[in-house]
C-alpha cells in the first residue's frame, strides 16, 4: 500500500456523546500511562533509599538532573502531537511520516547536545554546594542513566504517533511493562538477589536504561507489526533529511520546552522558599507536592488527548468540532479534578499519613503543618488542571509563543511574587505560598483558556 493513499479511521462527527466517548476512550490510558510512569521513578527511589541516606540523597539529586534534561526535550516531542493530528485530520499521510521521522531526529540530535551536561555533573553539583560524595555518586549514576534519555524520548515521539491514530491504549501496556520490568531488574542489581550482582546505585541506572530501550523497542515493534501503521512507512529512508520539517518541529517545541521548564522551576523555588521557613514545613510541603503531582497526572494525560482531538478537528477545518473537542476535554477534566479536591479536602490527615510514621519522632508535627497544604492542594488540582489542558487544546492549534508568555507571566511575576508576599509580609507562611501556587495557576488557567477562546471565536480553524 502506498503511504500517499493511507485514510485515517477517526471520529468525525460532531455530536456530543461522540466527542464525550472519543475523549474518554483516549484519555484513560494515556492517563494510566502517565500514573506508571510516576509509579517507576517512585519505585526507584524506595528501593535505593534502603541502601542509605547518602545513596538516597545521590539517586534524588541525580534523577532531579535527568528529569530537567528529559522535560525539557518533552517539547519536542510534544509538537510532534500537533503535527500529526492535523496531518490526520486532513489525510496527509506524508505529513504524518514527516512528523513522526524529523521529531525522531531532533530528539537525537538534543541527547546529543546534553550528554555533556550529565556526563560532567559531578563539578557543576559541587558548585551547588552539593557534599562531594554525594556529588560523585550522583555523577556515576548519570553516567549509565543518560543512555536512557533517547529511548524515553523517542517512546514518547513514537506514542504521538499512535495516540494521533486515537490507539492510546498500547501506550498504557508498554509503560505498565516498563514499571515491572524496571522494578524487577532494579531489585536484583540494586541488592543482587537470585544471583546477580549488587550494584547498588549503578543496578538503579541500568534498570532504567533497559526499561527504557525495551519500552521503546515494542513500541517499534507494535507500530511496524501493524498494516495501517506500517502503511505510513515511518522507518523507510529513515536517514533522509527534512530541514523544514525539523525546522517546525524546533520552532513549536522550544515555547513548549520553556514553558514547561518554567513550571518546573517555580516548584522547584517554592520548595527552596519552604526552606527558609524550616525544615518541618519543608517536609509538609513534600508531602503535599507529592500528592499533588499524583492527582496532576490525569489532567496531564488529558491535555495530551486535548491536543489530538482538536488538532485533528482543526486539520480537517472543522471549526464546530474543534470548539467541541475542546469543551468536552474541559468537562471531563473538571468534573475528575472536582472529585479529587473533595477527596483532599475531606480526608487530608488520611492522606499525609500515608507518608508518615506518626509514632517517631517529628512525623506528627509534619503531619499538622502538611494538612492545610494538603487541602489547599485541592483547590489547586481545579486550576492546575484547568491550565494544563488549555495549553493542550492551544497545541492542537499549533499555538504555542503566546501560551509561553502568557504562562510565564502567569507563573513568575504573578505565583512566585503572591507566595513570596503571602508567606512573608502577610505571615502566612507555608500556607501563603501554596496560595500563591493557587493564584498563579489560576491566572495561567485564565489566560490560556481566554487565547482558545479569542482563536476559535475570531477566525476558523487553520
Amino acid at each position: 500500500m502506498s503511504s500517499q493513499a493511507v485514510a485515517f479511521e477517526g471520529t468525525t462527527d460532531n455530536l456530543w456523546s461522540s466527542h464525550m466517548r472519543a475523549t474518554v476512550a483516549l484519555g484513560v490510558p494515556l492517563v494510566g500511562a502517565q500514573l506508571a510512569q510516576m509509579a517507576i521513578h517512585t519505585t526507584d527511589v524506595i528501593l535505593v533509599g534502603w541502601l542509605g541516606t547518602t545513596e538516597l540523597a545521590s539517586v534524588v539529586i541525580a534523577t532531579q538532573i535527568f528529569f530537567i534534561v528529559f522535560i525539557f526535550g518533552t517539547g519536542f516531542t510534544s509538537a510532534v502531537v500537533p503535527l500529526v493530528a492535523q496531518a490526520l485530520g486532513r489525510s496527509d499521510s506524508v505529513g504524518v511520516r514527516r512528523s513522526v521521522r524529523m521529531g525522531l531526529w531532533v530528539t537525537l540530535a538534543y541527547c546529543v547536545l546534553t550528554a555533556p551536561l550529565l556526563w560532567f555533573s559531578e563539578p557543576i553539583l559541587l558548585k551547588l554546594g552539593q557534599a562531594p560524595d554525594v556529588a560523585a555518586n550522583a555523577q556515576s549514576y548519570l553516567r549509565i542513566a543518560q543512555w536512557g534519555v533517547f529511548p524515553a524520548l523517542g517512546l514518547m515521539a513514537i506514542r504521538s504517533f499512535v495516540t494521533g491514530l486515537e490507539k492510546g491504549g498500547i501506550v498504557l501496556y508498554v509503560t505498565i511493562g516498563m514499571f515491572f520490568m524496571n522494578a524487577v531488574v532494579a531489585y536484583l542489581l540494586i541488592f543482587g538477589h537470585f544471583g546477580a550482582p549488587a550494584l547498588g546505585l549503578h543496578g538503579a541506572a541500568i534498570a532504567s536504561v533497559v526499561a527504557n530501550v525495551t519500552g521503546f523497542l515494542i513500541a517499534v515493534a507494535y507500530v511496524e507489526s501493524q498494516p495501517k501503521m506500517r502503511a505510513y512507512e515511518i522507518f523507510v529512508r529513515f536517514w533522509r533529511p527534512d530541514w523544514l520539517m525539523v525546522k517546525e518541529i524546533v520552532w513549536l517545541g522550544l515555547p513548549i520546552s520553556f514553558t514547561i521548564l518554567a513550571e518546573t522551576t517555580l516548584f522547584a523555588a517554592a520548595s527552596l522558599l519552604m526552606g527558609t521557613i524550616g525544615k518541618l514545613e519543608l517536609a509538609a510541603h513534600g508531602i503535599a507536592l507529592q500528592l499533588a503531582s499524583i492527582a496532576f497526572m490525569i489532567p496531564l494525560g488529558l491535555a495530551q488527548v486535548a491536543t489530538v482531538r482538536v488538532g485533528l478537528a482543526n486539520g480537517r477545518h472543522d471549526i464546530v468540532g474543534v470548539r467541541r473537542a475542546a469543551v468536552a476535554v474541559l468537562v471531563i477534566s473538571v468534573v475528575f479534578t472536582a472529585v479529587g479536591s473533595i477527596l483532599y479536602a475531606a480526608v487530608p490527615r488520611v492522606l499525609g499519613g500515608l507518608f508518615l510514621d506518626v509514632r517517631h519522632g517529628e512525623a506528627g508535627a509534619v503531619l499538622t503543618l502538611a494538612v492545610p497544604l494538603i487541602m489547599i492542594a485541592g483547590a489547586f488540582q481545579l486550576v492546575d488542571g484547568l491550565q494544563a489542558v488549555a495549553a493542550g487544546l492551544l497545541r492542537g492549534l499549533k499555538d504555542t509563543r503566546v501560551p509561553m508568555i502568557l504562562a510565564l507571566i502567569a507563573y513568575w511575576p504573578i505565583g512566585f511574587a503572591c507566595a513570596w508576599v503571602f508567606a512573608f509580609p502577610l505571615g502566612f507562611k507555608g500556607p501563603g505560598v501554596w496560595f500563591g501556587f493557587v493564584t498563579g495557576l489560576a491566572a495561567a488557567a485564565i489566560f490560556l483558556c481566554g487565547r482558545f477562546w479569542l482563536l476559535t471565536r475570531e477566525k476558523p480553524a487553520r
